[in-house]
């Protein structure tokens, strides 16, 4: 995989081995030769991800995850699997941008007594997952993007973040 990571808060040491790790299972579920593809993604802290969320959602508060995917995927009726992207013409396959923040990542898994790497690993899945066409919004989308999530972190050894 072509990996682009930017570390702009050193507390993040160590991502890039959980973002690969985490995109490793979502391209194996999806099927896609991780070889292919392209991803960059940016670990922060809690006020550049409230200044990208307010940039690019509006919402001028820090959260967990963003995702800006490299083209729209989702699927046309609710609950079904979103497309498949295919490589452009230099045989890549650019899936887009990532960011994540480590004080909301650090605050929620102390909250939630989750282990901070199997935090981060869930919600890189749930960004990969978002770029690949993924969503929440509407209630079936949400139901399959939760299972789809569970199942990958189940394959890479994590418990049920959405169980306990």
């Amino acid at each position: 995989m072509n990996l682009e990571t930017t570390v702009e808060d050193d507390r993040w040491q160590g991502l890039e081995p959980l973002v690969r790790r985490a995109f490793a299972g979502v391209l194996d579920h999806v099927g896609l030769d991780a070889d292919l593809c392209e991803v960059s993604v940016l670990g922060c802290d809690d006020d550049r991800i409230a200044e990208l969320n307010a940039e690019f959602r509006n919402k001028p508060t820090p959260t967990n995850v963003l995702s800006w995917p490299a083209e729209d995927l989702a699927a046309d009726q609710p609950g079904d699997k979103p497309m498949i992207p295919r490589p452009d013409f230099t045989g890549e396959i650019a899936l887009g941008d990532i960011a994540i923040s480590y004080d909301t990542c650090a605050r929620e898994a102390s909250e939630a007594g989750k282990n901070m790497d199997d935090h981060v690993t869930h919600l890189i899945v749930h960004g990969a997952l978002h770029l690949l066409g993924y969503d929440h919004i509407r209630d079936p989308d949400a139901t399959l993007m939760e299972a789809v999530e569970v199942e990958i972190l189940g394959k890479l050894g994590i418990d049920d973040p959405y169980n306990g």
